[in-house]
């Protein structure tokens, strides 16, 4: 990028002293710096200008939010070079995933004189086209036999916990219609606090594990290994997410779940009662 250019360049850091000295730093190497304390203003700034890079930290001040800043400037401008500048060493270990929606990743207060090196290099690289970002829905109605098969897979393993036997396609058979109304749930979202919204299906599965034999403890168990199968399938795929909606997508997925099993334990109940009823001669 020619000297003569004017490279725009977003800062954000909630570090005061830290953003001012960066701020200094990268207007003496030719950058018009604009720098934002919290994620909210930066959010505002890639709303209304165009950036050529993105210099955020990671935590500011509850972790994951430098991804949603982020994320916002992918999807705003994917042109743009985007820098994570974290307090932490282990962020260069664990940055596989995070990588994929960020350039590169720096650890301070030792990278700092690097910083505008590695911006130019960036910059006169090019930035190759992003990964298509997707919603979670997307992810879940995509890789839903996935999750089942792992769910099925996490059961497998825990004889002593689920000791009813019976086949894959009986254990099963619930989880097709539950994502779907999952994925529906996603796709058209309730205001939190809402109550969730009633499932047939969810009704008939309390009722057939209770012919089936299960008990109480053991449908407990295997909606709470549904969820980490689900929350599995994201990790697998967290390349591919919008981070900027990830923590509303994920509270809707636990609310979802738990609003199930609330349903089947109720149908469930009523069919308990429903057995020990005398029965008429």
């Amino acid at each position: 990028m020619p000297d003569t250019q004017i490279t725009k360049l977003l800062l954000v850091d909630d570090d005061e002293i830290l953003r001012d000295t960066l701020t200094l730093i990268l207007q003496h190497g030719r950058f018009e710096v604009q720098a934002a304390a919290n994620v909210n203003d930066a959010l505002k700034l890639i709303s209304t200008q165009t950036f050529d890079v993105l210099v955020s930290d990671l935590h500011m001040p509850a972790a994951g939010d430098g991804l949603t800043v982020v994320s916002a400037m992918r999807n705003s401008n994917p042109k743009a070079v985007t820098i994570i500048f974290s307090a932490y060493p282990e962020m260069k270990r664990a940055a596989a995933a995070i990588l994929a929606q960020t350039d590169d990743i720096l650890v301070k207060p030792a990278a700092i004189h690097n910083l505008v090196d590695l911006i130019r290099q960036r910059l006169d690289r090019g930035i190759p086209p992003p990964p298509a970002v997707v919603s979670v829905a997307t992810i879940l109605e995509e890789e839903t036999t996935a999750s089942i098969s792992d769910w099925l897979s996490r059961v497998d393993r825990e004889p002593k916990v689920f000791t009813i036997a019976m086949a894959d396609e009986e254990r099963t058979a619930h989880l097709p219609e539950l994502f779907r109304d999952l994925i529906s749930r996603l796709n058209n979202p309730l205001e939190l606090g809402s109550r969730a919204l009633i499932s047939d299906s969810a009704i008939e599965h309390g009722i057939q594990r209770r012919k089936q034999g299960y008990t109480a403890a053991m449908m407990v168990e295997e909606s709470r290994m549904l969820q980490v199968s689900i929350f599995q399938t994201l990790q697998n795929n967290l390349s591919r997410v919008n981070f900027s909606l990830l923590l509303v997508a994920v509270m809707a997925i636990a609310d979802e779940c738990d609003s199930q099993l609330a349903q089947a334990m109720s149908s469930y109940v009523k069919e308990s009662q429903t057995d020990l009823l005398p029965v008429a001669s």
